[in-house]
């Protein structure tokens, strides 16, 4: 058994994790659309909008975005420079994944991860809540989608560079 076997595997459990975590999070979206829909009707059908409605639109939105890049680097369909990366061969682009994520996402991501805990201890502490009177409570809980979805992208950066690895040691990133 080669050093890539483990490796990929690794990757595919990794991998399997955050997709049903992405999959299971992508109802946020049809429940941010019923949201959306339900603040239309009260504002304009009855003239009279919600605050915290305004608030949960905002915070749904939010753990989808943050949540869905993790699951976007799982798939591979995150944006990139694929005007040059596609002009690459497929060996010096799994090298530029491997250093780029090594050497450029994962640091950016420890230091958003690590300044983001007191971030939100900071906020459960003192039982931060919404600025508006009629705001969502428990600011805390919003700010902690923060550290999970840095860390699960952390999680998938790893996974990104084991496969990779495993791939340039089975096939030699051959095309």
């Amino acid at each position: 058994m080669t050093f890539a076997q483990p490796c990929l595997r690794w990757a595919d459990r990794l991998d399997n994790g955050i997709r049903f975590i992405g999959r299971s999070l992508s109802w946020v979206y049809a429940l941010l659309v019923a949201v959306i829909i339900l603040q239309v009707i009260l504002r304009y059908g009855f003239g009279h909008g919600l605050v915290a409605l305004e608030e949960l639109e905002w915070h749904l939105y939010a753990i989808g975005v943050m949540f869905g890049v993790a699951y976007s680097q799982v798939l591979d369909s995150h944006v990139r420079v694929d005007l040059f990366h596609t002009r690459l061969r497929r060996r010096t682009q799994l090298w530029v994944d491997i250093l780029g994520t090594v050497f450029l996402l994962m640091p950016f991501l420890i230091i958003v991860f690590l300044n983001s805990l007191d971030f939100v201890y900071d906020a459960w502490r003192i039982g931060e809540t919404s600025d508006a009177p009629s705001g969502l409570p428990y600011r805390w809980a919003i700010k902690a989608v923060i550290p999970l979805s840095f860390g699960l992208l952390f999680i998938a950066s790893v996974s990104r560079i084991l496969r990779s690895a495993g791939e340039l040691m089975t096939k030699g990133g051959a095309a």
